[in-house]
């Protein structure tokens, strides 16, 4: 028995990120951080664009209470799935997680005029990526589990 308290449905969280290794140890880091979630991993930013929309074969899929998006990706890269999400009432508080290779400063001013919930280089910390996403629970619906911080 886990001594985590839940309550509700898991967390859905939308990987968006084009590398097998770093999806590989984002998706271990929540399997192994005890972090309640069903994750749908998509590579490409046109893709990730219907899912977030819910159009054509995404229409009946979940709305994601987190995305995790990385910067540069085939299709949209990741600044135009930004600016798609944040110009959506409907999206807008959706959080957000940059995870990117990317250490320019420019790009870090920019992700903050998004209002990013995060914005994390690659590698990232595991640890400190653990503690964004339970932090990130200010976000979350009422329904979604939250893991207790102990």
């Amino acid at each position: 028995m886990s001594d985590i308290e839940t309550v509700g449905r898991p967390m859905e969280i939308l990987l968006v990120e084009d590398s097998l290794v770093a999806a590989r140890i984002t998706m271990g880091a929540l399997r192994n951080g005890n972090v309640q979630h069903r994750m749908t991993w998509l590579t490409d930013g046109n893709e990730a664009s219907d899912f977030i929309f819910r159009r054509g074969r995404f229409s009946r899929v979940p709305q994601p209470d987190l995305i995790l998006l990385d910067l540069g990706l085939p299709g949209k890269d990741g600044w135009e799935i930004l600016a798609e999400v944040k110009a959506s009432d409907a999206l807008a508080n959706v959080p957000i997680v940059v995870l990117t290779a990317s250490t320019s400063a420019e790009d870090f001013q920019h992700s903050e005029e998004y209002d990013v919930a995060a914005y994390m280089t690659k590698p990232v910390d595991l640890e400190k990526f653990l503690y964004l996403v339970r932090e990130l629970r200010q976000y979350w619906h009422s329904g979604v589990i939250i893991p207790s911080v102990e």
